[in-house]
């Protein structure tokens, strides 16, 4: 494998992002990256600090004769997302990413990449190292823990920016300006059971997994109609509570809640007399996912092996009912928007269902860029949910981004991208939390635009960047820069 990425061109993106992929920062962890960007400035001598949210802010003056531009600010978080192969040890708060190039793209060995949004990251840093570049008044600006729930960006105080534009590099498809983004709503569930002892005969435990689906980014992706492994999961356990009586002792599914669930397995207890039986029929399921999944996800197992007898297991009555719940809980694309084809308007992901002992926690990440039906699709799931006697609560909640086809800086961007590339830009939506509208509820007057490089399955051990997409992405950046209005 070959792994000197700093060989690539633009040779300053690829060093800082390079360097960003030996500095673990999954969220909440994100301190060394922090001291990374801080040292960095403090070393340039630029302007810099770190706010009570933890967001970095570093400042560039405008390079001479450039002084009377708009201030831009351009903008990236620190933080992601923390996926492996279950096969593959590796620790993401103390190790360095594997990265290497595969042919026409950088890659990672059985972990995310961390481009999203690493290559945001490091195409900032290129552009406050190189006093070769003509550009305004620049402020960048580091958000933090994006990914869990965008506590950077909500805890962004008002007055701290300077700028007139927000350029958002947290996008992934080149050629394609995203002038607004659908808003979110998270789902937190509580479900608690009593434990009961597992029957002492007549009954063999067994593990049930559900594994090689593809998962992904749950706004990016959730258009594909990919499997989510939970569902997946669950479908069977209820099918066999009702024909075997099958008997449930715990489960852990999915990860991230904004990650399609890629795994999940749960300890499950079977009649011994009907072991076979139940071998039998899952051998069917499995062969019945694959059919219905044809052509989307090539590679799904659905597997049961024989572990060993737990003492305990979860109560049969309320373990039908999380089944039942589990079962019927909305999943996947909900709406398309009729304004604009090809967008997703509202989804769900049944992102997380786990159990400790005393509570099953499931977690959903609704998005939507109508307001009104992420909070009736919420009510909806906290109803459904409320009937099993579960706590649900609603947080977290956040507005989209719409768009503004009249912004100066949009039509300065499309014209910088065809004195580039001879083409226009496509200009589009996109059904993902971007920051910048929790950012513009604080910076009303911010003419915003989010773009990046292309980056395929974002939130998964498979994610890649194409490294001529980051070429054209950071010479469409420059480029930008050099053409942004005059205040």
């Amino acid at each position: 494998m070959d792994r000197n990425l700093t060989a690539l061109k633009p040779a300053l993106v690829w060093k800082h992002f390079s360097e960003i992929t030996r500095i673990p920062r999954p969220s909440h962890h994100e301190e060394k990256i922090r001291k990374y960007i801080l040292d960095f400035a403090a070393a340039l001598g630029l302007e810099h600090k770190e706010d009570e949210a933890h967001n970095v802010y570093v400042r560039k003056a405008a390079s001479k004769g450039m002084e009377d531009k708009k201030g831009v600010v351009l903008q990236a978080h620190l933080d992601m997302v923390p996926q492996k192969n279950n096969d593959k040890v590796f620790d993401f708060e103390k190790d360095a990413i594997d990265a290497y190039i595969d042919g026409d793209w950088v890659t990672a060995d059985g972990t995310t990449l961390g481009a999203d949004n690493g290559i945001g990251a490091a195409a900032i840093l290129a552009v406050l190292e190189d006093d070769t570049l003509v550009h305004g008044p620049i402020e960048a600006l580091f958000t933090a823990t994006e990914e869990t729930g965008m506590d950077g960006a909500f805890g962004l105080k008002g007055g701290l920016l300077q700028g007139d534009i927000l350029l958002n590099l947290d996008s992934e498809t080149e050629g394609e300006l995203y002038v607004g983004c659908a808003g979110g709503l998270d789902v937190n569930i509580c479900m608690n059971y009593p434990s009961e002892a597992a029957p002492c005969e007549g009954y063999t435990a067994a593990r049930l997994t559900v594994k090689g689906l593809k998962g992904g980014h749950s706004g990016i992706q959730i258009v594909c109609q990919r499997a989510n492994a939970n569902k997946t999961l669950f479908r069977f356990i209820n099918a066999m509570m009702e024909q075997h009586g099958l008997l449930l002792v715990s489960v852990d599914g999915g990860g991230l809640r904004n990650a399609i669930p890629r795994e999940a397995e749960a300890t499950v207890l079977v009649k011994t007399e009907e072991y076979a039986a139940v071998e039998a029929a899952l051998a069917a399921y499995e062969k019945t996912v694959i059919a219905e999944y044809a052509g989307i996800e090539e590679s799904i197992s659905v597997k049961m092996e024989q572990c060993d007898m737990p003492e305990q297991m979860m109560g049969r009555e309320e373990a039908i009912k999380l089944t039942r719940c589990v079962v019927a809980c909305p999943n996947g694309v909900m709406k398309m928007s009729m304004s604009m084809h090809g967008l997703v308007q509202t989804s769900t992901n049944l992102a997380r269902v786990v159990s400790d002992g005393k509570c099953v926690k499931l977690q959903c990440l609704i998005r939507s860029s109508v307001r009104s039906e992420k909070e009736e699709l919420g009510a909806a799931i906290k109803a459904l949910f409320s009937m099993a006697g579960a706590n649900t609560e609603l947080t977290g909640s956040y507005d989209g981004w719409n768009p503004n086809m009249e912004s100066p800086i949009l039509k300065a961007m499309t014209l910088s991208y065809e004195q580039l590339y001879n083409q226009k830009p496509a200009i589009t939506a996109i059904h993902a939390g971007l920051e910048c509208g929790i950012i513009g509820s604080n910076y009303p007057n911010l003419d915003m635009i989010s773009f990046g490089p292309t980056i395929c399955y974002p939130h998964s051990p498979d994610e890649k960047v194409n490294i001529a997409s980051v070429a054209k992405f950071y010479d469409f950046l420059v480029q930008t820069l050099k053409n942004v209005p005059q205040k």
